[in-house]
């Protein structure tokens, strides 16, 4: 069994700034990408940014030059540094990973429990 464990979100005041973390744990023979989605009320889930092993990111474009994803692998932790940051940003976020747990079985995606991020003054 895979877990990913988040930390990190809270209430912030609108152009302040959150750390998030997620660790990785359990049955991991290759840790692929890490990554945040987010999904507000009423909205789909969304893609926020994943690294991949070797470190290919993506970053959607409504954070870029605010948010900055980071990976430890040594820690199966990737964090996610959230800057300058607007009610619109307002979400539960998810970690995400996909991970092969045993050299014969196939990669799998895996989420966090999710963790709320609320920017409002």
């Amino acid at each position: 069994q895979v877990q990913l464990v988040e930390s990190g979100g809270g209430l912030v005041q609108p152009g302040g700034s959150l750390r998030l973390s997620c660790a990785a744990s359990g049955s991991i023979f290759r840790l692929n990408s890490m990554g945040w989605f987010r999904q507000a009320p009423g909205k789909q889930r969304e893609l926020v940014a994943t690294i991949h092993s070797g470190g290919p990111i993506i970053t959607a474009d409504s954070v870029k030059g605010r948010f900055t994803i980071s990976r430890d692998n040594a820690k199966n932790t990737v964090y996610l540094q959230m800057n300058s940051l607007k009610p619109e940003d307002t979400a539960v976020y998810y970690c995400h990973a996909n991970i092969q747990s045993a050299v014969l079985r196939p990669r799998s995606d895996y989420w966090g429990q999710g963790t709320q991020v609320t920017v409002s003054s």
